[in-house]
């Protein structure tokens, strides 16, 4: 009796978490050039709601660098909540015109992405079988980023991301 309740519970929870993808932010300019946002300083502040637990507030400080092959390397600091800072790598190059592959410290594979007009998209698996699903939107101006991050465990969605990245 528990576990039907308990399953229908987390989903229903999960249904409150919502959809990231916002298709309302989606426009076909700015053209979202993943390489060229994340390249120099980056800051960014959001809120991070969870299936169990309160929300956080976050913030990331990036710095891109772009490498000699082309490939950007993106060093984040970032904070959730009381937790002490943690440091997280990015390697990503652009495969083909609007696709990106690389690797991110925090994941247990590899990173894929896509950009169309101004919206990029990446996803990628972490640690202990959580799957993410990130949708980016440039603003008019191409300076601010809208980050709309989902994670899911099992195809239940366990946290949200709402951020605002600045290029600084």
């Amino acid at each position: 009796m528990k576990t039907p309740f308990l399953a229908a519970f987390a989903l229903a929870l999960s249904a409150c978490i919502g959809q990231v993808q916002a298709p309302d932010l989606a426009a076909p300019t700015p053209r979202f050039d993943a390489l060229a946002f994340f390249e120099g300083h980056g800051e960014g502040t959001g809120t991070l709601d969870k299936l169990v637990g309160k929300s956080e507030r976050t913030r990331v400080s990036s710095e891109g660098t772009r490498l000699a092959d082309g490939s950007l390397r993106l060093v984040q600091h970032v904070t959730e909540g009381d937790k002490p800072e943690r440091k997280r790598t990015w390697n990503i190059r652009e495969t083909a015109p609007g696709r990106y592959a690389g690797t991110l410290t925090d994941a247990a594979g590899p990173v894929t992405g896509e950009s169309e007009g101004n919206r990029l998209h990446l996803a990628y698996r972490m640690k202990g079988g959580l799957g993410v699903d990130q949708w980016l939107y440039l603003e008019p101006g191409g300076r601010v980023a809208q980050n709309r991050m989902k994670v899911s465990k099992l195809g239940v969605a366990v946290a949200r991301l709402d951020e605002t990245i600045r290029k600084q």
